[in-house]
């Protein structure tokens, strides 16, 4: 009931600094305190889903700064008008009003330590921030105080202790349930858990933020939090758990969650989480979800190309509306379509293999060499006296032009075969059935060349290359794109 009048105190004083000029004084009748603690009603309705107050907690914010520039020492004498200071720098405020309104007030040494950690905060020096925060103990100070200052501490030490940073935000739950405060905790609990390893506690900071929270402004870096915790996760974490958790959502938050952490997932090649993920976004809740989505058959698609049909992932992917794609995502069709191709193109072969059998008529030792290179001949004894014009691996041909860009690697080595390989080989080798016997090895013949010649130990496959250069064309791509799914 107090706690009403407050905000109906606070929202009456809004309306008369809205309509006439000269009301805003006001303001002057009500103590810091006072201001600031229907602020932080405000926060608590804000935290709670309520996105009408936001504007209310803007110009309270405005208002409050004002109070607090033309606050003297006299006001400052009343410890809760200070400690509402520090509450407001804490809150978002002004650093400057905070730092030239502690300038004036007198109090104890531990008071003013607070302050000149807060504004060091304020002001983006995290390392004097930690410096003046560390020796105070958030349980030791007044509870509307301690809740604000173990988050500000947990959320300075995630970094460097998260282990720390964590017993912090527990404490700030704690002298603050069921505020704006308990809410960023829980919410900055969840990325530092992830980070940590610790599935347990990220499974359970997950389920608190989404049964209390899940309405909040803010739900959307929960939401960031959430999948990129999945992803790290993913060996620790069951999709029991996963799902248990996203349960407790509307249908239209679970599905986006769950097209956010297919993508993911199958970028990162999480195929089992990515298709576990796909479904659940394309069959929604109950097995009533539409199946139509362009992004769910994306991501499903994505989690099966290494375990379908080929022909069955082209399809699917020949099918999907890209009109109704994000640009992001029409990156990721294109490289999975490029992907799919590559697998069913003939092997490119090089212009010099390709002319080698009319070569061949005048070259009969090199014939030789390059057949014993041909695992069809593998099994054929070495061949004496026969020495190559130069190296295998040493053609200097230039590659044959990729029939697919998107998928081109930009090293022709990867691209295209070896002279050595044996598609071009297979022609020479077919020649050299029809050649007569070698003539019988002069004195200064060259050393016995094996069959396994080391040209072709080097060979890579084209499909597996085409394969490698769109795996990290897909990784630029996340790390470009990296948002989630609009």
């Amino acid at each position: 009931m107090k706690a009403m009048s407050v905000i109906g105190g606070a929202i009456a004083l809004l309306l008369l600094a809205a309509g006439s000029p000269s009301a805003a004084f006001a303001q002057d009748a009500l103590q810091p305190y006072q201001l600031v603690r229907s602020l932080q009603l405000i926060q608590d309705r804000i935290a709670g889903g309520d996105h009408a107050a936001l504007p209310m907690q803007a110009k309270l914010l405005e208002m409050i700064d004002a109070r607090m520039r033309d606050a003297n020492a006299e006001d400052f004498k009343e410890p809760k008008n200070f400690r509402a200071l520090l509450v407001y720098g804490m809150s978002g405020g002004n650093p400057v009003t905070v730092a030239a309104a502690a300038s004036r007030a007198m109090t104890d040494p531990q008071s003013l330590a607070i302050a000149k950690g807060v504004v060091a905060y304020l002001n983006g020096r995290p390392a004097s921030a930690i410096e003046m925060l560390k020796p105070i103990d958030p349980m030791s100070v007044p509870p509307d105080i301690g809740a604000f200052l173990a988050l500000v501490k947990g959320s300075l030490l995630a970094a460097d202790d998260p282990a720390q940073a964590l017993a912090l935000l527990d404490e700030a739950r704690l002298l603050s349930p069921g505020t704006l405060v308990e809410e960023a905790a829980l919410r900055r609990s969840v990325g530092i858990a992830a980070a940590q390893g610790d599935a347990a506690r990220f499974a359970l900071a997950s389920t608190q933020y989404v049964a209390s929270y899940l309405y909040s402004p803010y739900a959307s870096q929960f939401a960031d939090a959430f999948v990129s915790g999945v992803i790290t996760l993913h060996m620790a974490i069951s999709q029991d758990k996963i799902a248990d958790i996203t349960s407790m959502m509307d249908p239209e938050r679970e599905k986006v969650i769950y097209l956010r952490i297919a993508r993911r997932a199958a970028i990162d090649g999480m195929t089992e989480l990515s298709a576990f993920a796909a479904a659940k976004a394309e069959l929604g809740r109950n097995g009533g979800g539409s199946q139509d989505d362009p992004r769910s058959q994306l991501y499903s698609s994505l989690s099966t190309m290494t375990s379908a049909s080929v022909d069955d992932v082209r399809a699917k992917l020949g099918k999907i509306d890209r009109g109704k794609l994000s640009q992001n995502d029409r990156d990721l069709l294109d490289a999975a379509q490029a992907v799919a191709g590559e697998v069913v193109a003939p092997v490119k072969t090089p212009a010099k293999a390709e002319a080698a059998p009319a070569a061949a008529k005048g070259g009969g030792a090199k014939e030789v060499v390059e057949a014993s290179a041909d695992p069809a001949n593998a099994d054929l004894p070495p061949v004496e006296g026969a020495m190559p014009d130069q190296p295998a691996a040493a053609s200097s041909d230039p590659p044959v032009p990729a029939s697919n860009p998107p998928v081109a690697s930009g090293d022709p080595a990867k691209d295209t075969p070896s002279a050595a390989s044996p598609p071009s080989a297979q022609p020479l080798a077919r020649t050299t059935a029809n050649t007569p016997a070698a003539a019988p090895m002069q004195a200064d013949a060259a050393p016995v060349v094996q069959a396994s010649a080391p040209a072709v130990s080097n060979a890579q496959d084209p499909i597996d290359a085409a394969v490698a250069s769109t795996r990290r064309q897909l990784d630029q791509i996340d790390q470009l794109l990296g948002a989630a799914p609009k």
